[in-house]
């Protein structure tokens, strides 16, 4: 079933469950995240970022569309960190239901005023928005862009942009980093600032960067009210890592061969996300 975000979110959060947004650049792993979504009766979504998109081209929207209407499974496809008003209607022109704007570095005028273009574009076709606020931090191994000095979000601007967009989800920045964490580096979530800003709206919340923080943080950001939740590096660690053993045999050769036991390893995390953000068995709560 292909929904939008909106839809997907506001039943997530009415029920305290967050849904997993994987990011996915290649029919293998779009093949292993339906697939576990479906056996874990988990909603899912479906991210996709520029860089990824400018790689699987606008041809690979339409295999998502047609695995999102045959699955079991409510499937939002969205389009993930769009840095330009061009970037969105791209991502609207070939099929997304949802997309992203990012601009997290701008001033909060421009902010607010690219938002508000991009909201009045795709609420016209019932294209969801997400916009973020503060900024996410890099680790320089996440594939996706971040910052070296996260910036959080101000509560004071929450309720002010919100209001002045009408925006239908909003990213946070409490001390998440794309990528994988090195050993020298952990950042601790600001749960205290997640509760002060979740009593400021009612709008669903988004934690990017979400891959390799403590389970324990996690599970209490989504207690807390985080209704959606970034996944990249965790997936594709697991996929690859298995796809350099796999082949270390010189005589393996077809892709049938290659990639069953790259998915079945990258579905073993799936899994435990969709636990730990008490998304599974949640299709009860669409029909």
């Amino acid at each position: 079933m292909l929904v939008n975000m909106k839809y997907l979110l506001e039943i997530a959060q009415k029920n305290h469950f967050a849904v997993p947004a994987f990011n996915t650049s290649s029919n293998m792993i779009l093949k292993g995240v339906i697939e576990a979504c479906e056996e874990k009766q988990a909603p899912v979504i479906i991210a996709i970022h520029p860089d990824e998109l400018s790689f699987v081209k606008d041809s690979f929207i339409a295999a998502v569309r047609e695995e999102a209407h045959n699955a079991t499974v409510p499937v939002c496809i969205h389009l993930d960190h769009g840095g330009t008003y061009e970037q969105v209607v791209r991502a609207i022109r070939c099929g997304f239901t949802s997309v992203m704007i990012d601009a997290s570095l701008s001033s909060f005028e421009d902010n607010i005023n690219l938002t508000k273009k991009v909201i009045e574009l795709a609420h016209a076709v019932n294209v969801s928005v997400e916009a973020e606020l503060g900024t996410i931090g890099a680790t320089g191994n996440g594939g996706e862009a971040g910052t070296d000095n996260i910036i959080y979000t101000n509560p004071n601007d929450v309720k002010l942009f919100i209001e002045a967009t009408d925006i239908d989800t909003l990213a946070i920045a409490i001390g998440t980093a794309h990528g994988l964490y090195p050993k020298t580096k952990r950042p601790k979530l600001r749960l205290d600032l997640l509760k002060e800003i979740r009593g400021l709206t009612s709008i669903p919340l988004v934690l990017h960067g979400g891959s390799d923080n403590p389970d324990q943080e996690i599970s209490e950001a989504v207690k807390l009210g985080i209704s959606k939740i970034n996944i990249s590096s965790d997936i594709k660690s697991a996929f690859y890592k298995k796809c350099r053993e796999v082949l270390q045999d010189p005589a393996i050769r077809e892709p049938n061969a290659i990639y069953p036991p790259c998915i079945e390893a990258m579905k073993e995390v799936i899994y435990k996300k969709i636990d730990l953000f008490n998304d599974a068995d949640k299709v009860k709560y669409y029909k």
